[in-house]
């Protein structure tokens, strides 16, 4: 892929709400992504737009949102978010034959914000086609498996590149299951319903943590770390585990799990119903601890596709994002030019 696949951005639009996004905190891979598609010396750049497979768009949600957002202004907004797109579409559909020729199949845009999935509700037939790249990977909520992308929301510290680590090895994680984070949607709250806040050594479901805990730390000594749905169906919980050697335990209705064309999730994860919480205690105590031992094996095997490296790295997490679109772009035959 990396030889033979090449894409055009788009050099179309300014900045900020083009050409730029964020890069720290939890929407931070969609800057990640802008960032490295735009870089000097990137192979997989079309140094010509007749010679790419794929053309992205660089436009950020995030940006967008938080720059002409305004919550005496929230009616609307939404509207507003899509019709910023969609004039940009109509530019370089007017300027070029790639959009036209596919009717947008061979077109993407990355977007890790919660209200990404707004932008093709308006006009249904423009995006009929159109690969979404998105965090917010809800079944339920129009997300297509087989033509949008699903990829993992990164909490992006100030410096940019998160760090992965073994952890505390196996046999020295003292606590079954972790979670730490805001009572916020109804997955959570049944969490915290059966498992919040209580005096309990082997699940530990914390609002807030007790004075004097360090959150990396009590995810380092757990044995799996709980990754529930909050308002949306995208938690940096995931990554957050796998980059300290936890294995993670997904809690989520409606959930495209992300780069699942080539990484079997049940290797190195659980996944327990929402109707099952208050079961959790009994389900991980009887997965075997040899059982345990490879997932958190596989947990440490697969760190390496969910890194943020720039410039990007072989097998790091732009290029699973990469290669979920070129798997999208093999399916996709163009008509020929008019």
């Amino acid at each position: 892929m990396i030889k033979t696949f090449k894409i055009w951005t788009y050099k179309e639009g300014e900045t900020p709400l083009m050409h730029n996004g964020p890069m720290r905190f939890i929407y931070s891979i969609e800057g990640d992504f802008i960032e490295e598609m735009e870089r000097n010396g990137n192979p997989m750049v079309a140094s010509d737009p007749d010679e790419a497979h794929a053309f992205f768009i660089p436009i950020s949600i995030t940006n967008i949102v938080y720059y002409l957002y305004k919550p005496n202004e929230a009616f609307g907004f939404r509207e507003r978010v899509q019709a910023i797109v969609e004039d940009y579409i109509g530019v370089i559909a007017e300027r070029y034959p790639y959009w036209n020729r596919s009717n947008g199949a061979d077109h993407f845009f990355v977007s890790c914000h919660d209200w990404a999935p707004w932008v093709s509700l308006g006009n249904p037939k423009l995006f009929k086609n159109f690969i979404r790249v998105l965090c917010n990977a809800n079944t339920s909520e129009g997300f297509i498996p087989i033509r949008d992308v699903s990829m993992t929301e990164i909490n992006g510290p100030s410096d940019n590149i998160p760090i992965a680590s073994s952890g505390q090895p196996p046999y020295n994680r003292s606590i079954l299951a972790f979670f730490s984070g805001g009572n916020h949607g109804f997955i959570r709250e049944r969490l915290f319903q059966y498992w919040g806040n209580k005096e309990e050594d082997d699940i530990q479901v914390f609002s807030y943590l007790p004075k004097g805990q360090n959150y990396t730390k009590l995810l380092s000594q757990s044995k799996y770390c709980l990754c529930p749905s909050g308002y949306e169906v995208a938690s940096t919980r995931v990554t957050e585990a796998i980059y300290t050697g936890c294995v993670p335990v997904l809690i989520k209705d409606h959930y495209a799990l992300p780069y699942s064309d080539v990484l079997d999730w049940s290797q190195f994860s659980i996944q327990v119903p929402v109707d099952k919480i208050p079961e959790i205690k009994r389900i991980l105590q009887e997965i075997p601890f040899s059982k345990y031992l490879e997932m958190q094996k596989k947990v440490l095997e697969v760190q390496r596709h969910f890194m943020v490296n720039l410039p990007a790295k072989h097998f790091d997490v732009i290029h699973m994002i990469l290669h979920s679109v070129w798997l999208r772009r093999l399916n996709v035959q163009l008509n020929s030019f008019v």
